[in-house]
């Protein structure tokens, strides 16, 4: 941890006091990342998501993370346990978290000793710590508090103890849920946010429950303003420019859930599993007003069979789950693939195998998606880059899925689920919703699975449709649905199958390059990394390096182009959020090395030598590391 010299307490208490902050000059800055932590069920990502939107409302950018600790209910003042938001906020758009906290605001030291080790904190960070701690009756607690805050000094961290407990008690009987909102005001006065801004977010915020409980919080978000006003001795200012259009501030999975309105899929199976869940809460609120249903399974398996059943009817179904979920409905889409039934499955990925982490962003799920199925069961595989693109992601899988009657994989993670940032509020266009389903006679003599000689394609048939009855079936079958076994008519439906995917490969672009169209580096990237990889190129190229990034939407099939643009630069480099081995490691040479995901596919399909670099810590990648990683490529 740093060592440089702060300013020391001016009380006992540890308290930095000083003048009314009128008397001090207001910092401007191009950003800062603030955190809020504390015990579960104290409130602090709720605050978090609210400063967010506050800023967001008033022209920033803005980039919010949730800390969620691993178990459900951990320990009280547990290392472990943290459990809050970080919140990026910036002048100019934010594509990412960024990198290290310059502001936290702490609940207890414990919650913020993991943060520390972690190294979230930028050295010489600003620290609000709750002083309640220090006089507290356990002889235990206060000692580790006391030490912990001694610690933080040393160590260069800038620490002001807030008695956040002692002023909320003076309005209302249980502080525990009220300084959120007390934390909140501190922060609208430290970042000079308008104040009324955050009174109508609690309005939002608490809007179904009694008026006494909105004003309670609003006394509370006035109470934390007034106190930081008068007590602490620094103030910032970001300058911001209001967008001219409408935005929606979301995180992934409620982008994922808007996008499945805006497509015209009318019903989503699921079983409750983190971190997709909350996907399935939002579709629950607002779907039926729409005509759609929300069906909540017994378990993963049959969430999947009832959403195949409900497309084979004439419907296209989405099913939404995680890592093992995932796992669990590789037979069923098998199926889905064998008797050409359209289905949208999201797999918003988290740490495993097994559990793993399921709070934890990770993406280790790309070869799953691909190969994960017994058998040859061709699927497209769509990964979005960021929230916005999640929106547009599912509308584009469900058009690809009837249009080819193929099961379409959507992969986000963790991190683009519970992650906010402001985009341009969609206009909805008629494109976006499949036509009525063709149920006209079917001519005499057409067949079930009559498949185009050069795309594979074939008509939807549709239960009850006049002439077109007959059974579907898992078993290998002919051009009529009949059960076969004749090798000749099993390798005829492999193929037709497979060439599903050439005809949709053939309309996709090449994908663009951010940064030198040429050079000295590429970075290649897919899903949530891709804001974390073009900021970095942008540092790197900002020293005067010709570099570049190609970041794919579409990783099953990949698209035309790809081989040319790696071929323009000397090296090529992946980095994905998935395990790779470590060349620097004794035992790791060429011949036994493990390449992360897309690496590995890369330089199968393309032959060029493709290094990469990968991290499975549990968190987003930070901008810093990947542009350390592009400067260390250079010199080799």
């Amino acid at each position: 941890m740093n060592q440089t010299t702060i300013q020391k307490p001016a009380k006992k208490t540890g308290k930095q006091t000083s003048a009314p902050a009128s008397k001090h000059a207001v910092k401007t800055l191009k950003e800062h990342i603030v955190e809020i932590i504390s015990d579960s069920g104290e409130g602090a990502q709720r605050c978090g998501q609210s400063l967010g939107s506050i800023a967001a409302r008033m022209g920033y950018g803005i980039w919010t993370t949730e800390i969620i600790p691993a178990e459900i209910r951990p320990p009280a003042r547990s290392v472990a346990g943290a459990s809050g938001n970080r919140i990026r906020i910036g002048s100019g758009r934010v594509t990412n978290g960024g990198d290290e906290t310059d502001l936290v605001v702490a609940f207890n030291e414990q919650v913020l000793l993991g943060r520390v080790r972690d190294r979230e904190l930028k050295p010489g960070c600003i620290i609000l710590l709750e002083s309640m701690w220090r006089t507290s009756p356990d002889p235990n607690i206060a000692a580790s508090y006391i030490e912990t805050y001694d610690m933080l000094v040393k160590a260069g961290y800038k620490v002001y103890e807030i008695p956040m407990e002692q002023e909320c008690r003076t309005l209302v009987s249980d502080p525990r849920r009220g300084k959120n909102m007390f934390a909140l005001g501190m922060l609208c006065s430290i970042y000079s946010l308008e104040l009324q801004m955050g009174r109508e977010q609690i309005a939002l915020t608490f809007g179904k429950k009694d008026q006494n409980v909105i004003t309670q919080n609003v006394v509370l978000l006035e109470a934390g303003h007034k106190w930081a006003e008068a007590n602490l001795d620094f103030r910032f200012r970001i300058p911001a420019t209001r967008s001219t259009e409408p935005q929606l501030v979301v995180n992934g999975n409620t982008a994922l859930a808007l996008g499945v309105l805006a497509s015209g899929m009318e019903i989503c199976a699921m079983y409750p599993i983190t971190p997709a869940t909350s996907v399935s809460h939002y579709l629950s609120d607002v779907f039926e007003k729409v005509g759609g249903v929300v069906h909540q399974a017994e378990d993963e398996i049959s969430a999947c069979a009832f959403a195949i059943g409900a497309s084979y009817a004439g419907k296209c179904t989405v099913t939404v789950t995680s890592g093992p979920g995932f796992s669990l409905k590789q037979e069923a889409m098998g199926l889905a693939v064998m008797g050409e039934i359209p289905l949208v499955v999201v797999n918003v990925q988290r740490g495993g195998p097994s559990t793993g982490q399921p709070t934890k962003v990770e993406q280790g799920d790309l070869m799953a998606a691909i190969f994960g199925s017994h058998g040859d069961a061709p699927k497209v595989v769509i990964a979005p880059s960021g929230i916005e693109d999640c929106f547009y992601s599912i509308i584009t899988a469900r058009k690809i899925a009837e249009t080819f009657n193929m099961v379409v994989v959507v992969l986000t993670d963790a991190g683009l689920a519970t992650s906010q940032t402001p985009f341009p509020r969609p206009k909805f266009s008629e494109a976006w919703i499949a036509p009525p389903i063709d149920q006209s006679p079917v001519p005499e003599g057409v067949e079930p699975y009559a498949w185009d000689a050069t795309t594979g394609l074939a008509r939807r048939f549709i239960p009850g449709q006049p002439g077109g009855m007959h059974t579907l079936t898992g078993l290998a079958h002919d051009r009529a649905s009949h059960v076969a076994y004749d090798p000749e008519i099993n390798e005829d439906a492999i193929h037709a199958r497979s060439l599903k995917l050439a005809a949709l490969q053939k309309t996709l672009a090449a994908p663009p390059v951010f940064g030198d169209p040429k050079g000295d580096v590429l970075v290649v990237g897919w899903g949530s990394t891709k804001g974390i990889i073009e900021e970095a190129v942008e540092i790197v190229r900002a020293e005067g390096h010709k570099v570049g990034s190609m970041h794919l939407r579409f990783l099953q099939p990949l698209p035309g182009g790809i081989k040319e643009i790696m071929q323009r630069f000397k090296k090529v480099i992946s980095i994905e959020g998935n395990w790779s081995d470590r060349p620097e490691d004794e035992i790791i040479d060429e011949s036994n090395r493990r390449y992360s995901a897309l690496a590995m596919l890369l330089r199968s399909r393309y032959l060029v030598d493709v290094d990469c670099w990968s991290e499975v810590k549990g968190q987003a990648i930070k901008p810093s590391i990947v542009a350390r990683v592009i400067r260390s490529k250079l010199k080799q």
